[in-house]
């Protein structure tokens, strides 16, 4: 959505329904997990995934819930560093995508469990450049790797999801390179957290964790 229909949204909430921030995919079946993976660790670290679906609050909001997730921040990825900011991002001409880094310790959860969260409840994979009524290519589908193991795992997966037809239309998410990730302004981060009795939080994005709470029990964290 725009900035300014964004403006909107925030003050009247309660009457703009369902939006894309609960854009979430219908699949057939329960989405399976990746049959390839990279192998839990044997001791705590930290590893970063960089994804984008939509509305960053929500995405940001369902991993912020996620076992062995240290870290969820709202920002954008894809393109420069001088046009990361929310007005000239929300263009759709930056080239960049609303984006989550999402900093994890691989002994907790792996890369592939974190995908499969991504695909199952944060966002709807089949829909291109949008998400719900919000268009424009900053609302995209992407998933940024930062090394070949990312890349392998994601499209392996992508390609899985396809084969067994979980879905009713074809996964449109790119696999890109992550060329830089750039952190949202400060009122960005934690919103859904900070809102939770907003309308447009209320509708909108407190789904998507409930979501997650029902479908992946043993991965939920309250907080």
């Amino acid at each position: 959505m725009s900035s300014s229909f964004r403006s909107v949204a925030l003050l009247l909430g309660s009457l703009l329904g369902a939006t894309a921030c609960n854009a979430k995919a219908s699949p057939a079946a329960a989405v399976p997990a990746p049959a390839v993976d990279a192998p839990r660790a044997s001791a705590a670290g930290k590893q970063t995934a960089v994804l984008s679906g939509g509305c960053f609050w929500g995405v940001q909001a369902v991993f912020q819930h996620v076992k062995g997730v240290i870290r969820a921040t709202s920002g954008y990825a894809g393109g420069s560093a001088k046009t990361a900011d929310y007005e000239t991002v929300s263009s759709g001409e930056t080239g960049h995508a609303e984006s989550v880094q999402i900093e994890y310790d691989p002994a907790q959860i792996t890369y592939g469990e974190l995908l499969r969260v991504f695909f199952s409840v944060a966002h709807d994979p089949t829909q291109l450049n949008r998400q719900g009524p919000d268009e424009g290519t900053q609302y995209r589908s992407s998933i940024f790797y930062s090394s070949e193991e990312q890349k392998h795992i994601a499209e392996e997966y992508i390609a899985q999801l396809d084969k067994a037809k979980v879905f009713a239309r074809p996964i449109v998410t790119k696999v890109v390179p992550l060329q830089g990730f750039y952190a949202a302004e400060g009122y960005h981060q934690n919103y859904a957290a900070l809102h939770p009795n907003q309308p447009y939080i209320m509708f909108n994005d407190a789904p998507k964790v409930e979501h997650l709470k029902q479908e992946f029990p043993a991965l939920y964290v309250g907080k």
